[in-house]
């Protein structure tokens, strides 16, 4: 469940933040049982069935792909009161339970133990343009950076727990932290139901970035000078659905509501504070 977005530090929300079923809904995938899903009335999740389908149909296969694409509508930016509908190409490889590629980076995951896990990840803040809306003219860009991070999260049967650092490397040279609690869990052999709460904190330096004005800037597009502190910079809550249509193809649904708090809320940039936004996707498992 890496997949997590902060703004505009994703090249996709699907990055499902995200999320972030699509990642937890693979095994699920290829365990389906399709014959009975096909009948009516669909028959309740029976995990001890799920699970031996899942030995019987590919016992030494350790890798899986899915490819797919959708849409989003979304914030033109963090804080904004305008929105729009973004195309989202994706792809998502996982070779045993320590590898993860997907648009956002490069996961890898050293430690498992006893519902314990610690990642590593390698990915890039896509930054933000001063085109992108009125209200940012006159505020510069922030530059795409490479960044890094690491994830320590505790598994409790369909809960996960986790807390993340990521730290940007040039650019903006934001570090972002995450707390958060998801939940991923098969109601029937298609339907699969996701939720996720987490809080955000972010550095001094990301907060001037994305929500801070200087005197240049200030003198440049007309907005009072803000300086905003290192803090809790949003609350994020999503629900989401995967429904499996057969063998390959699946289809995913996302709601989110992002609330924008502290600093990153009383900024001039910001005109709302609430931040909700919608996904849909279609794809295709290998």
């Amino acid at each position: 469940m890496f997949f997590t977005k902060h703004n505009s530090r994703r090249a996709s929300s699907f990055a499902f933040g995200a999320a972030m079923g699509v990642t937890g809904m693979v095994s699920s995938t290829m365990a389906a049982d399709l014959a009975a899903a096909q009948q009516a009335p669909e028959p309740a999740f029976d995990q001890e069935r799920f699970d031996q389908r899942f030995n019987q149909k590919e016992p030494e296969r350790n890798w899986s792909l899915i490819v797919g694409g959708g849409g989003e509508y979304e914030p033109e930016y963090e804080g904004s009161g305008d929105f729009k509908i973004s195309p989202i190409p994706f792809v998502l490889f996982t070779y045993g339970e320590w590898l993860e590629i997907e648009p956002s980076g490069v996961t890898i995951t050293p430690l498992r133990h006893n519902g314990f896990s610690l990642s590593g990840k390698v990915g890039y803040e896509t930054g933000r343009d001063a085109d992108d809306h009125d209200r940012l003219r006159g505020l510069g860009d922030i530059d795409l950076a490479a960044t890094v991070g690491a994830k320590a999260a505790y598994e409790w049967g369909p809960v996960e727990l986790y807390a993340e650092v990521e730290q940007t490397i040039d650019g903006s040279e934001s570090l972002i932290g995450t707390f958060g609690i998801g939940y991923s869990q098969p109601v029937t052999e298609r339907l699969i139901l996701g939720a996720n709460a987490e809080a955000v904190v972010a550095n001094d330096k990301h907060m001037e970035a994305y929500f801070g004005v200087n005197s240049d800037q200030s003198a440049a597009s007309g907005l009072p000078e803000y300086k905003p502190e290192a803090g809790l910079k949003r609350f994020d809550v999503s629900a989401s659905a995967t429904y499996l249509l057969d063998e390959h193809w699946l289809l995913r649904g996302k709601a989110g509501l992002g609330i924008l708090t502290g600093d990153a809320a009383d900024s001039p940039i910001v005109e709302e504070k609430v931040q909700p936004s919608f996904s849909l996707f279609v794809g295709y498992k290998f």
